[in-house]
C-alpha cells in the first residue's frame, strides 16, 4: 500500500485529552509533548516528493524522550536523505498553560 498524503484524519478533542491524560498517568514526570516550528515543518514538507511526515520516538545521549521528525514519500519511505528535525522544545517546561491536552 502506497502513501496518499490523505493519511489520518482529525481526531475528536474530548478522545485527544482522554489518550493523552492516560499517557500522562502511566508515565508520570515524563515528558509530555514536542513542539516544532512551522517554519520547519514547511521545509520537510516542501521536499521534492515528500507526501507526509513521520514522527520517531527517540532517548538522546542522556537518556532523555526525544521526537525525531522526517518526510516520507508515496512509497512509505522516509527521506532521510533530505531534512531530518529535531530540537524540538519539550513539555514541561514550554507547555501550553491552558486547555485539555496540558493536564
Amino acid at each position: 500500500m502506497a502513501f496518499t498524503g490523505k493519511e489520518a484524519e482529525e481526531f475528536p478533542i474530548e478522545r485527544a485529552a482522554e489518550w493523552t491524560a492516560n499517557y500522562r498517568n502511566a508515565n508520570p514526570g515524563k515528558l509530555k509533548a514536542h513542539f516544532f516550528g512551522k517554519e520547519i515543518i514547511n521545509r520537510i514538507l516542501n521536499q521534492e516528493n515528500c507526501v507526509g511526515i513521520r514522527c520517531y520516538y527517540a532517548l538522546d545521549e542522556n537518556g532523555v524522550q526525544q521526537m525525531i521528525i522526517v518526510g516520507a514519500d508515496k512509497e512509505e519511505n522516509d527521506l532521510f536523505n533530505g531534512i531530518v528535525a529535531e530540537m524540538a522544545r519539550p513539555c514541561p517546561p514550554f507547555c501550553s498553560f491552558v486547555g485539555p491536552l496540558v493536564g
